[in-house]
């Protein structure tokens, strides 16, 4: 019951005014009764583990590398990794021109969409879609310096690690040594971009409240957080694609270097 109380004071303070044909309590009840329930939010990809886990027993062709030889690799797979990822996401439609990383509405609105839009609100709607996109699109670039800085501090022993861990060990480092940084970088530009759009700020003030009542789940209690999270999560799964890209055909990088350690890795 009170869940179907917030979702309708909610529909009230966004201005949602239903036609008087369409006030069925119990199709509006049915509608809205877990619009503010809390549902995880859909993620582009989940938290990865912190570091580079330790690594099984090297391969002997690892064994046989240099120390250099798996320092530089690493680095440079790494930065190629990171780059790639950074320009990809970190530019104009990088996020709402491509449904790949496109970031949805947060479930809360998702479910109040349709309604809105029959209520004449599809404008606000729609300005809220691209403003979160184009806040992510905005944040991305700031990260290139903190996952260049992850990479310059690796030590031999992470690199070793990483090389030998798997598909997403090199992921996982960069989201142990940078996540926390680059949310407190993300957060404030996320919340220049979004507060120009008036549904943002109403969205913030009712998921607020709901998240007091275990209603709404942390990371969606404000758009400036959940928008900040998936900026993130896409981000590392971006770089993880890159990983898994150089693992599984390290020479069609071009590098002799990359094609040489991550040959190894493979056996080869």
């Amino acid at each position: 019951m009170r869940t179907w109380v917030f979702a309708a004071s909610a529909l009230l303070a966004l201005g949602v005014a239903a036609p008087a044909r369409a006030l069925n309590l119990g199709n509006l009840q049915a509608q809205l009764g877990q619009v503010l329930g809390g549902a995880q939010a859909p993620t582009a990809g989940s938290s990865a583990g912190s570091g580079a886990a330790p690594s099984s027993p090297e391969p002997a062709a690892v064994a046989a590398l240099s120390n250099t030889e798996v320092g530089q690799g690493l680095k440079a797979a790494l930065s190629r990794g990171a780059d790639i990822a950074v320009h990809e996401l970190g530019r104009a439609n990088g996020f709402y021109g491509n449904a790949r990383w496109r970031i949805p509405l947060p479930p809360a609105l998702q479910r109040v969409e349709g309604l809105m839009r029959a209520a004449g609100l599809g404008g606000q709607v729609d300005a809220l879609d691209l403003a979160i996109n184009r806040a992510a699109e905005a944040a991305v670039p700031q990260a290139r310096s903190l996952l260049l800085d992850a990479v310059r501090s690796m030590t031999l022993q992470d690199a070793k690690n990483i090389l030998t861990g798997g598909n997403e060990a090199a992921t996982a480092y960069f989201r142990s040594k940078t996540e926390a940084p680059l949310r407190r970088r993300f957060l404030p530009i996320v919340t220049r971009a979004t507060a120009r759009v008036g549904l943002a700020q109403s969205y913030d003030r009712l998921a607020g409240q709901a998240a007091q009542f275990g209603l709404v789940h942390g990371d969606q209690a404000s758009i400036e957080q959940y928008v900040t999270q998936q900026a993130l999560d896409r981000l590392y799964q971006a770089i993880g694609e890159q990983e898994k890209a150089i693992r599984a055909d390290p020479l069609g990088t071009g590098s002799r270097l990359l094609g040489k350690v991550f040959g190894a890795a493979l056996g080869h």
